[in-house]
């Protein structure tokens, strides 16, 4: 049965009521809604834990999608307890594991401004992510990351708006990845907009991002490196870049 999936709309939406809808016998939890984010495009899947009624818990690993997009999976350590089907529980997202993927997931789309070329790979994480660009030019860390630090300050709104299958197939050139393309087939995608009107960036995306770019805080370009004659990994790292 397919999930609602809350985070589509809110963000920031860390709890959330929901009902059992299924239970795997590897354990895995399906519900009729969620807020917990699951692994996909680069973005690690959340954990936190499920409240049932007589205030225990199900602490959960991590958040993964089941055999399409539209199935999520609430996957709890070993040993935890099993819901029954039906039953009604709180969905308790860890909110600052959430937050920090959210602000790094958005300097990763102000690094693909900073740098227009087609991605061919990225990885988020929650204090070091990598964004891979098909490149051959040798760029300046401190140059990209005071291009970066400059958005962030400028504090840009950051927003989402939708659009059908149909309009991304005719808006091709809209996707920065070279090998991943958005899913498709769930009646409507994700585009993640920077600044007013879309004016610094636009493109696909159903990971979770921050409302503002200020709220990403300070970031630098800690490494550079080389991964064969025409591809470039940036490696993002929260905190201020350190001095020379």
């Amino acid at each position: 049965m397919p999930t609602k999936l809350l985070f589509r709309d809110d963000f920031y939406l860390s709890t959330c009521e929901a009902n059992v809808t299924a239970v795997h016998d590897n354990g895995a939890i399906e519900l009729d809604q969620t807020c917990f984010y699951a692994t996909s495009g680069g973005q690690p899947g959340d954990n936190g834990f499920l409240e049932r009624e007589d205030g225990s818990r199900i602490n959960l690993d991590v958040t993964v999608t089941g055999a399409d997009k539209s199935v999520i999976l609430h996957m709890p350590f070993e040993g935890e307890p099993r819901p029954e089907i039906g039953e009604k529980l709180v969905c308790h997202v860890n909110w600052p594991r959430r937050y920090k993927l959210m602000r790094m997931h958005t300097a990763c789309h102000l690094l693909s401004v900073v740098c227009p070329y087609p991605i061919t790979g990225a990885s988020v994480s929650e204090d070091d992510s990598r964004v891979d660009f098909d490149m051959s030019e040798t760029i300046d860390k401190a140059d990209i990351t005071a291009k970066l630090m400059a958005l962030v300050n400028e504090n840009h709104p950051i927003y989402v708006q939708w659009i059908t299958d149909e309009e991304l197939a005719a808006n091709p050139g809209i996707v920065k990845s070279k090998n991943v393309r958005p899913p498709t087939g769930m009646g409507r995608i994700s585009l993640v907009c920077i600044g007013e009107n879309a004016s610094i960036d636009s493109q696909p995306c159903g990971g979770t991002h921050v409302s503002e770019t200020q709220e990403v805080g300070a970031i630098h370009i800690g490494k550079i490196e080389k991964k064969g004659k025409e591809n470039r990994r940036f490696r993002i790292r929260f905190v201020e870049a350190p001095a020379n």
